[in-house]
């Protein structure tokens, strides 16, 4: 899916079509995402690809569910499985296991394929209540991971 991510309006000062091919040579790729790629906008994540790290494909990004009172994002939620869309299964990961390759606009998730058509999930008819905290702890500890909400 080619499109280019939206930029947060607090890099006012960077042009509004700047090119990326005009970014100067010098500048690493560490320091052009760091630069250009702070701040996105949900929306331009939903529907990303996601692939583990042998190349696999996991599916795609359906939501980006926020833990309003605090202001962070709780979870990313993966859709994998199925067949042009029927029967697929949702499952909720912890946002920080999922690393942005903005390049290919997709994400990496260091998870083996078949442990995820082992991990808790859910179906778009019941979602789970992630303000749980037992349910939570589950999910996040499945991936490696300590709860957001406990950081």
């Amino acid at each position: 899916m080619a499109r280019d991510y939206q930029r947060d309006s607090t890099m006012a000062d960077m042009p509004a079509d700047l090119d990326r091919d005009s970014i100067p040579r010098d500048i690493t790729d560490e320091e052009e995402r760091q630069d250009y790629r702070r701040v996105l906008s949900a929306k331009t994540l939903s529907g990303d690809h996601v692939r583990n790290a042998e190349g696999e494909d996991l599916g795609t990004i359906e939501e980006i569910m926020l833990d309003v009172p605090t202001g962070r994002i709780a979870y990313a939620v993966l859709s994998f499985g199925g067949f042009l869309g029927m029967g697929n299964k949702l499952f909720a990961l912890p946002w920080q296991a999922l690393q942005l390759d903005e390049r290919n606009h997709e994400f990496i998730l260091n998870v083996d394929k078949k442990r995820l058509e082992n991990a808790p999930g859910f179906d778009k008819e019941n979602w789970p209540d992630m303000a749980d905290p037992t349910y939570g702890s589950k999910v996040f500890s499945y991936y490696g991971y300590q709860p957001y909400w406990e950081r």
